[in-house]
């Protein structure tokens, strides 16, 4: 019995109480990266995601003229299968920076 009530009293000392005010040792680390990286750093992923998406927009009209062409022909093809993963590669790009911003 008292290897549990000394277990529980270890549990109760390394757990932050926010009734006390207690924070217990979670560091809060800082950023120290130099303003000139993350400038750069911010370039590069700004001109990455305009790159994302101009590729989802040339994919959806690539899709859609083979679409036309494919009805033209009288051809049945599985266009909307490529559609649909063209679109969801466009919804991953675009919510990319906010889920990262919302986890971080």
């Amino acid at each position: 019995m008292s290897a549990l009530l000394e277990a529980t009293h270890f549990l109760a000392a390394a757990v932050p109480n926010p009734a006390t005010g207690g924070t217990g040792d979670v560091p809060q680390p800082t950023s120290n990266a130099p303003s000139q990286l993350t400038n750069k750093v911010n370039l590069v992923l700004g001109i990455l995601a305009w790159a994302g998406t101009a590729a989802g927009v040339c994919g959806v009209l690539v899709t859609g003229a083979m679409m036309a062409i494919s009805v033209k022909r009288g051809e049945s093809s599985e266009h909307m299968s490529r559609l649909g993963m063209v679109l969801g590669g466009c919804v991953l790009v675009a919510t990319a920076g906010p889920l990262v911003k919302f986890v971080f």
